[in-house]
């Protein structure tokens, strides 16, 4: 694998993948960019070990969903909190304001799911097909479609009641 290979890769994925890691440390943009880099670190290092049964997105969202799992699990003592400065929320209007609160509820809500439902959702909320997300979790087509129909229930019910 040659550096302008790569290069291709990383950019191709990069937006996805730092997508997929704010939902994972609830907007916490540099603690993302953190693991969006450990990911890449991982893609660069097994590159040559690709077996190409899947997609090279794939196997980087999988990547993806592991580290950011390995994350949570050594750091689940530690919340996470999205560290805006007081002063930048002065100048946002309300509909931005209320916008951002409901984002705010949704992921508060998304990061009470177990690991698996969190993944789920995340690469649901990230416009993969169903097919690739069952793929990447391990999990059957029809069983992949009946949970993200019970997550989004849960989540419904959940911003409902904050």
């Amino acid at each position: 694998m040659n550096q302008e290979n790569f290069n291709i890769i990383y950019s191709e994925n990069y937006p996805k993948v730092m997508r997929l890691c704010l939902g994972y440390v609830n907007g916490n943009k540099v603690q993302a960019q953190d693991l969006a880099q450990d990911v890449f670190i991982k893609v660069w290092d097994n590159l040559k070990n690709f077996r190409k049964e899947s997609s090279i997105s794939t196997w980087i969202y999988r990547i993806t969903v592991n580290t950011c799992l390995i994350y949570l699990r050594t750091n689940k003592k530690r919340k996470t909190t999205n560290n805006l400065p007081p002063d930048l929320k002065i100048h946002i209007d309300n509909d931005v304001e209320n916008r951002e609160s409901k984002f705010k509820q949704l992921y508060n809500c998304i990061n009470k799911l177990n690991d698996d439902n969190k993944a789920i959702i995340l690469l649901e909320l990230e416009g993969l097909p169903q097919k690739e997300i069952a793929e990447i979790i391990g999990i059957n087509y029809e069983t992949l479609r009946v949970r993200i129909c019970r997550i989004k229930d849960k989540l419904t019910k959940c911003v409902s009641n904050e």
